[in-house]
């Protein structure tokens, strides 16, 4: 069933996947007051007074974003199978996983490079709400799949 209360929060992994994507992923200040943005584009650094100018394309990160997206929405349409819907949530849980060590990755080399400091925006919250809601879908699948467990051993 769609209307399951997993099914929203697939959707909701969904839709803080494709938020992240779009603007700036992570923002980054250095000691000149040079603006490093990290972007679906790559990553680009703004110095005032001139246009931006790219470092570095970041491929895999914005693949692993759409990656994360696309598995969710599948997730969200195999409810018929749900041992084939919690493998996939797991699966899920660990794009995410490596999506959020990615990002600190990147993080630290941005600051140990380019002497920047983070500049903190909502945004940074989103993968980690991707991952809370990933982890209520897998609870709420886990108990639809106990509760017929136990309708069939009462048969």
């Amino acid at each position: 069933m769609i209307q399951r209360l997993q099914s929203v929060y697939l959707l909701l992994t969904t839709l803080c996947s494709v938020l992240f994507l779009s603007g700036n992923m992570l923002k980054f200040t250095d000691d000149s007051g040079d603006l490093l943005n990290l972007t679906y584009n790559g990553l680009k650094i703004i110095s005032e007074g001139e246009s931006p100018e790219q470092l570095a394309r970041l491929s895999p990160l914005i693949i692993l974003i759409l990656l994360i997206a696309v598995a969710a929405l599948i997730t969200i349409f195999l409810y018929r199978n749900r041992k084939l819907q919690i493998r996939f949530t797991i699966g899920l849980l660990i794009l995410i996983l490596i999506l959020v060590i990615v990002l600190a990755g990147y993080s630290f080399f941005m600051i140990q490079n380019f002497d920047a400091e983070i500049s903190w925006s909502i945004k940074m919250i989103l993968p980690l709400l991707m991952l809370l809601f990933t982890y209520l879908a897998y609870r709420g699948i886990r108990k639809d799949e106990d509760l017929v467990k136990s309708y069939d051993r009462l048969r």
